[in-house]
């Protein structure tokens, strides 16, 4: 048994202001009591922040009041937000996890852009990383969606950082056991109305058969496509402002806006396109994305269709973006619509 886990000390700087967030589960617990052994050499400045998302009743009430005392007994300013995940969800037609997300990482936005701290700690760990990477594979991911949880998220003002991606859950509990620290139990996380608990204990351990060590695998990949990913950005940004056309083109000579205020068109030159089909598929992609919308492979593979001889002329490709293709361009014609963040 390891005398303490692994924090990545590369997200942390002397003399940083850190809100940890603790839930009260294994994970969070552990992340703070391993911050706070480490914070006296780093040079850290601790705070503790915990959302209650108004999900489980008296169990919600006790985590709040668990963490509280945590908090207490540390030392440590206690920042606490009360919300109405299931309203809010509701209002917006999410899932409750997705909503209860939303409302979690806006407040710690909220708490870095009024300066109360300079980053935020999340206690995501190997295992998150590898069921995020497996639920985005499942629903068809690029490879940005591959990338899963990052181990920063920089924002407007601050940082959220993960400094548990390389642990092992299992670590953790050991850890807290051996060492004798108590932490409280989500009886959600055994809910398998909830698609990331099956894939936690019935998904994840039947690929373990398989291959051990899956989970490492899947978090080494959620490494590769970040890495993938952040190489094709620095040379999307290089050739796109080359390739991007705005408008339409005009008799005579230039390019004319469109005249209906809720309609934005973007022109490729067909013959400028690169020839790879990989380039290609980046290209359409981050031109659709500039106008708002994030294409599907099947959109996508129709646009790259539409490149090619013999390629239809017009495609109706979501509720908001059609392809029009003439005989030197392809025309991406989007109406309303708004673009969508895939980061953990």
């Amino acid at each position: 048994m390891a005398e303490r886990l692994e924090l990545d000390r590369t997200l942390l700087k002397p003399g940083m202001r850190l809100a940890v967030g603790v839930s009260g589960g294994a994970d969070s617990v552990a992340l703070l009591r391993t911050l706070v052994e480490a914070a006296g050499e780093i040079g850290l400045v601790l705070q503790v922040a915990h959302m209650h998302h108004g999900i489980r009743g008296a169990d919600a009430d006790a985590d709040a009041e668990f963490v509280a005392g945590l908090a207490a007994e540390l030392g440590l300013t206690f920042h606490r937000r009360d919300v109405d995940a299931v309203k809010e969800s509701r209002e917006r037609r999410e899932t409750l996890e997705e909503g209860a997300r939303r409302l979690r990482y806006g407040w710690f936005r909220e708490l870095l852009e009024a300066g109360v701290a300079d980053a935020v700690a999340t206690g995501h760990t190997l295992d998150d990383q590898a069921e995020t990477v497996l639920h985005r594979l499942l629903r068809g991911a690029w490879t940005e969606g591959l990338s899963g949880i990052y181990p920063v998220l920089e924002e407007r003002r601050g940082v959220i950082v993960r400094p548990f991606l390389g642990v092992r859950r299992e670590e953790i509990e050991a850890w807290l056991s051996h060492t004798g620290h108590s932490w409280r139990e989500d009886a959600t996380n055994s809910d398998m109305s909830y698609t990331r608990n099956r894939l936690r204990h019935e998904l994840l351990p039947a690929l373990g058969t398989f291959n051990p060590q899956i989970r490492g695998q899947l978090a080494n990949l959620a490494t590769l496509a970040r890495d993938e990913e952040a190489y094709w950005q620095r040379e999307l940004t290089r050739i796109l402002p080359q390739l991007l056309l705005p408008g339409r083109p005009v008799r005579g000579g230039g390019r004319a806006a469109s005249t209906d205020p809720g309609e934005a068109v973007l022109s490729l030159e067909v013959e400028r396109l690169p020839e790879s089909a990989a380039v290609r598929r980046r290209i359409l992609r981050a031109a659709a994305k500039e106008l708002g919308i994030s294409l599907n492979f099947e959109q996508t593979e129709r646009l790259l269709a539409m490149c090619g001889p013999g390629g239809s002329r017009r495609q109706t490709l979501t509720a908001t973006l059609r392809a029009e293709r003439s005989t030197r361009e392809l025309r991406l014609v989007k109406r309303n619509g708004s673009p969508c963040d895939l980061r953990e």
